[in-house]
């Protein structure tokens, strides 16, 4: 087994707990982000940056909410937490 078939089947088999704990986790995360991101000014890059934080860490909680397939908000969490450190490691080291 692959290791995101692993961590997806735990994530399913307690959903409730591991969405509760995403909402958090993924949250703190868009929020440092946003962080880091503020920290190298409020020109037009930086915003269009800042939305895109913005907007991943919202897809992940609506389709929390929203009570979509699990797999969706899964592969949504993983796209949030990608973008997140990787936008904090290109403002906090490359720029």
């Amino acid at each position: 087994m692959t290791l995101y078939q692993t961590t997806f089947e735990n994530f399913n088999k307690s959903y409730m707990g591991s969405a509760a704990m995403a909402v958090i986790g993924q949250s703190c995360l868009g929020g440092a982000a946003a962080m880091y991101v503020l920290a190298n000014g409020t020109s037009i890059p930086q915003m269009i940056q800042l939305a895109i934080i913005v907007l991943a860490c919202i897809f992940v909680n609506t389709s929390i909410l929203a009570q979509m397939k699990h797999k969706v908000v899964f592969n949504l969490l993983i796209l949030s937490a990608f973008l997140s450190v990787s936008l904090i490691i290109l403002n906090n080291f490359i720029l």
